[in-house]
């Protein structure tokens, strides 16, 4: 999940190098091209069969393949609506949705170190924000942006739910729901991308983008959801914001603030002492049984 979030955060300092593409048409084609590299990754991992034997009569496969297409499209849109600080302070509230969900609806409970965490994580991220939120940017934006976390929290909870079942040997039917994703979010962003604007050297970029920051990463994900609880994936997730800013300062010469520098500091402090307390508590039981093998929490 360390390496997903690095490779989700290229997209910022990437696209700060774009010539002619703008909003609509950098959702497009990132998605095109993603659904490009999966007809060609699967196959190549999954056989022959895993683009001719879809379970296209399965419910979770469909509403995964809804929820990718949400996240890969509500962001943009988002910022066509409010400003990219305001959707930001809404995406950090994703780890805490899926908390709730997975509480509420699969009935996991949580220890106290893990809600911390959640909660000092959002803390740092809306505190990187805080000098430019504007007030009063009207709900539009706002609800739209609050898609992503809700279809985040979805995907990871139902992920979850089927490894809690049993139902392990089901999980690789879910991993081309992410192409059923890019095809949907092609389909519904290609009307607002015309007319094209993107020049070759923007084709490249966002064909790379394609492959390596969605394709890749959103694939290894699913698979990263069959061994971590659904909060500890959005938890870790919450990583690309400070990848992001590093990769956009380095490559774009967008220097953080501040107030960037102390959220992100409490942002990578909350998930690393979540994880060495998980890591401490694997290896007490383990060592009060040598024979059971608890899962991460």
């Amino acid at each position: 999940m360390v390496a997903v979030a690095l490779m989700w955060s290229i997209a910022g300092v990437v696209t700060r190098h774009l010539e002619h593409a703008r909003s609509f048409e950098i959702t497009f084609w990132r998605s095109f091209f993603t659904v490009l590299s999966l007809v060609v990754i699967l196959p190549v991992w999954r056989g022959r069969k895993a683009l001719t034997e879809l379970p296209w009569r399965s419910g979770l496969f469909w509403l995964s393949g809804v929820c990718w297409a949400v996240m890969f499209t509500a962001f943009m849109l988002a910022l066509t609506l409010t400003t990219v600080a305001n959707v930001l302070v809404t995406l950090a509230i994703g780890p805490l949705l899926t908390a709730l969900f997975s509480r509420l609806f699969i009935g996991h409970a949580l220890p106290v170190r893990t809600w911390m965490a959640i909660v000092a994580a959002g803390s740092g991220i809306a505190y990187m924000q805080y000098g430019h939120v504007s007030v009063g940017q009207g709900w539009a934006g706002f609800l739209v942006a609050f898609c992503v976390p809700i279809a985040g929290a979805t995907q990871w909870t139902m992920m979850q739910h089927t490894h809690d079942l049993g139902h392990d040997a089901d999980v690789p039917d879910m991993v081309p729901s992410v192409l059923l994703g890019a095809v949907i979010s092609s389909l519904v962003t290609l009307p607002m991308a015309l007319p094209f604007q993107a020049s070759v050297h923007d084709m490249a970029l966002l064909g790379g983008l394609g492959l390596v920051q969605l394709a890749i990463p959103c694939v290894l994900s699913v698979l990263a959801a069959t061994v971590l609880k659904a909060p500890e994936v959005s938890l870790l997730a919450l990583l690309e914001v400070i990848f992001g800013i590093l990769l956009a300062w380095l490559g774009a010469g967008e220097a953080p603030g501040a107030n960037v520098l102390t959220g992100g500091t409490l942002v990578i402090g909350a998930l690393v002492a979540n994880e060495v307390l998980s890591w401490r508590q694997r290896n007490g039981e383990l060592a009060q049984n040598p024979s059971s093998t608890p899962r991460s929490i």
